[in-house]
C-alpha cells in the first residue's frame, strides 16, 4: 500500500511548524496534525521586554532624564500599566498566531489536520484521526509538553497557576500583589523578575543550592543577587511541603518557613504530551518524563522521530528547532545526521540576560585532565559600552584547553544573547581562542568583552611558562642595549 505523505508531523508546537514549512521547501508531501497551540511563551517574552523598558524608565533620572509626574497614585499607575502591557502582549501573540494560521500553512503546501489522534500498527503503521488513516514513510513527534505538577499536600485544594495558564488567567484581571513561585527553571526566574518590576512582592522557592543547577555557580550567584536587589526574595534548598488555605489566604510551608501569598505559580518542570498517542502499540518507549531517542532522534520505532521538549530538557525554541532540522532531514532522507549540543546556545531572558553554550567548568574538568583546562574571566564593568549604558553587572567566562580549543562559555550581562552566538559559532567551526583575542570589534560595543576575555588565555600561558618569561626578558634586554 502506498503512503499518502512523505512525513506526518504530530503536534502544533513551534518546532512542528518549523519542520512542516522546511519539509514543503524540500518539496516533500507533509501533513501537520495540529492541536491547539500555546502562545503563552510569546506573552511571557513580550511582558519581560515591557518590564525591562519600565525599569529603564525608572532609572532614567540617573542619566539626567526626568519624567513629569501626574497626580495619579502609584498604585493606580501600576494597575493601568499592567492592563496596557497585557494588551500589547496579546497583540504580539495574535500576530504570531496569524503567521502560523492553518490557511497560511496550507498556502505553503502543508496539509493541516486539526484534532487528536493515535497511532495504530495494524494492518500497517498509520496515524488515525478524524476517521482518517494518515500513512507516511516517517512520522515526527513535536507535541511539546505541559507543566508537571509536584505532589504537595494541599496544593490542588488551594489552587495555583502554571506556565501554561498564568497570562490567560490575568487577562482583564487585577495583578495580585503577593506571589510565590515554586521551582527553579529559566521561565520561573524570568517571571519572578518581570512580576517584581511590575511592583509585585515575589518569593522564589528553589529546592537546589542555586537557582539553576545547570548554570555556572558564580553566574547563578550573580543572577540571584540581581534578583534580590530588585526585590525578589529567593529561598534556596527549601522544598515546599505543604500549602493551605486559611481564611481565604494561601499559605506556603517551605522548609522551616511559612508565609502568606495572594497567588502561587508552579514552575518546577514539564512533562511531554504523549498519553493519547497509543505509542506502546507501535513500540515507542519513554522513560520517566521523556521519549527514548538515539542521537539521530529516532524513537525505539525507527520510522518515528521526535524533537523539542517532548524528548526532555528545558523548553528552548532554538534547541527544539535545531532538533527539528536534524530529525526532519533524517526522516526524509538517509538517517545519517546526529545531534551535537556542544555548539547550541541557550539563554535566560532575565535582566541582565544569562547565556551559556558548551561545557561548564565542572563538566570540562570531569571530561579532561584538570591541568589541561583553563578558565578565563572578564567582568562587564571593564567594558566601555557597559559603562555608557549603565549595565556593568555581569561577567564573561570562557572554558578552554591549553591548546586553545574553546569548550564552553557562560555570560551574564548586556547583549549576552548575541555574544553567546559568536562563541557558539567559534565552537562549531573549531575557531581557537587566540582568534577571538585577535578580534577588533566595533568600539565601544559589548563584543569587546569577548576579546578581553580571550586575551586572558595568552596571559595565563605566559604566567605558567617561566622559561618563556626569562627568554623574553633577556631578548628585550639585549634589544635595548643593542639599540644604544
Amino acid at each position: 500500500m502506498t503512503n499518502d505523505y512523505d512525513i506526518v508531523i504530530i503536534g502544533g508546537s513551534l518546532a512542528g511548524y518549523y519542520a512542516a514549512l522546511a519539509a514543503t521547501q524540500l518539496r516533500a508531501t507533509v501533513a501537520l496534525v495540529e492541536p491547539k497551540v500555546d502562545y503563552g511563551l510569546t506573552h511571557h517574552h513580550a511582558l519581560t521586554e515591557i518590564a525591562k523598558l519600565a525599569q529603564k524608565l525608572n532609572n532614567a533620572a540617573g542619566f539626567g532624564v526626568h519624567a513629569t509626574h501626574t497626580d495619579t497614585s502609584e498604585k493606580c499607575h501600576i494597575s493601568m500599566a499592567w492592563q496596557e502591557a497585557m494588551l500589547y502582549a496579546q497583540c504580539v501573540a495574535s500576530n504570531l498566531k496569524e503567521q502560523h494560521s492553518p490557511a497560511i500553512l496550507a498556502a505553503q503546501g502543508v496539509d493541516v489536520i486539526v484534532g487528536s489522534g493515535q497511532f495504530q500498527s495494524s494492518p500497517q503503521l498509520a496515524f488515525a484521526i478524524n476517521n482518517r488513516l494518515l500513512r507516511a514513510r516517517t512520522y515526527l513527534l513535536a507535541t511539546g509538553s505541559r507543566p508537571e505538577i509536584p505532589e504537595i499536600e494541599g496544593l490542588q485544594a488551594t489552587g495555583y497557576l502554571t506556565l501554561s495558564n498564568i497570562w490567560q488567567s490575568l487577562q482583564g484581571a487585577t495583578l495580585p500583589n503577593f506571589w510565590v513561585i515554586i521551582g527553579g527553571i529559566p521561565q520561573s526566574i524570568e517571571i519572578a523578575q518581570t512580576l517584581a518590576r511590575f511592583g509585585c512582592s515575589v518569593t522564589l522557592v528553589v529546592k537546589h543550592p542555586y537557582i539553576l543547577p545547570y548554570l555556572e555557580p558564580e553566574i547563578a550567584i550573580l543572577l540571584q543577587a540581581q534578583l534580590q536587589v530588585e526585590g525578589v526574595r529567593v529561598l534556596t534548598e527549601k522544598p515546599v511541603t505543604q500549602v493551605k488555605l486559611i481564611e481565604d489566604k494561601k499559605w506556603i510551608q517551605a522548609g522551616d518557613k511559612a508565609f502568606e501569598t495572594d497567588e502561587i505559580l508552579v514552575a518546577t518542570g514539564q512533562q511531554p504530551n504523549l498519553e493519547s498517542l497509543n505509542l506502546a502499540t507501535v513500540g515507542v518507549k519513554w522513560h520517566q518524563r521523556s521519549l527514548v531517542v538515539n542521537d539521530k532522534l529516532q524513537t525505539t520505532n525507527h520510522r518515528i522521530y521526535a524533537c523539542g521538549d517532548v524528548i526532555g530538557g528545558y523548553d528552548f525554541a532554538n534547541i527544539a528547532n535545531y532538533e527539528a532540522k536534524i530529525a526532519l532531514n533524517n526522516a526524509l532522507f538517509f538517517p545519517r545526521l546526529r545531534v551535537n549540543y556542544c555548539s547550541i546556545p541557550w539563554a535566560i531572558f532575565s535582566v541582565p540576560m544569562v547565556a551559556q553554550v558548551g561545557l561548564t567548568e565542572a563538566q570540562a574538568k570531569r571530561q579532561f585532565r584538570r591541568d589541561e583546562v583553563l578558565v578565563l574571566r572578564q567582568y562587564f564593568k571593564t567594558v566601555v559600552a557597559a559603562q555608557i549604558c549603565g549595565e556593568t553587572t555581569g561577567m564573561c567566562k570562557l572554558i578552554v584547553l591549553r591548546n586553545g580549543e574553546i569548550l564552553g562559555a557562560s555570560i551574564l550581562g548586556g547583549e549576552a544573547g548575541e555574544l553567546i552566538n559568536l562563541i557558539a559559532l567559534a565552537i562549531s567551526q573549531k575557531i581557537k581562542v587566540k582568534d577571538l583575542a585577535n578580534l577588533s570589534p566595533v568600539y565601544p560595543s559589548f563584543s569587546v568583552i569577548l576579546e578581553q576575555t580571550a586575551r586572558e588565555w595568552s596571559k595565563q600561558k605566559l604566567n605558567s611558562n617561566i622559561a618563556l618569561q626569562e627568554f623574553l626578558e633577556g631578548f628585550f634586554h639585549f634589544r635595548r642595549n643593542w639599540n644604544l
